[in-house]
């Protein structure tokens, strides 16, 4: 509405364009950053999986806001949403080998 465009146009001014790319970038990345963090909350722990989901969301919120601005300040957010995601990973990981030893092979490696 700010820029005066229309459904279904995606093309306009460069800010409309940022903002556009921006909002589907954060779209396309949600579907995996659920998945991380839930089974990494259900499979080895809630408080660190939550830790992970709000600095994810810092970052992607970091991420927009600088992608609105000049598409090179996106950046540090990008790179703030990416240790969030391979932290969130590592832990899902972890947790269900951690699950699978334990239930299947009667080997428990964390308390």
């Amino acid at each position: 509405m700010k820029h005066k465009i229309l459904p279904p146009s995606v093309t306009g001014p460069p800010e409309f364009e940022r903002t556009f790319r921006a909002h589907q970038n954060s779209v396309e990345m949600y579907s995996v950053f659920l998945l991380v963090m839930w089974i990494s909350g259900i499979f080895l722990n809630e408080v660190l999986a939550a830790l992970g989901g709000v600095l994810y969301i810092v970052g992607r919120e970091m991420y927009f806001i600088g992608y609105i601005r000049e598409s090179k300040k996106r950046l540090p957010g990008f790179y703030l949403v990416l240790c969030a995601l391979l932290f969130l990973t590592v832990m899902s990981t972890i947790g269900i080998i951690h699950s699978f030893l334990d239930k299947y092979l009667n080997i428990t490696l964390l308390s």
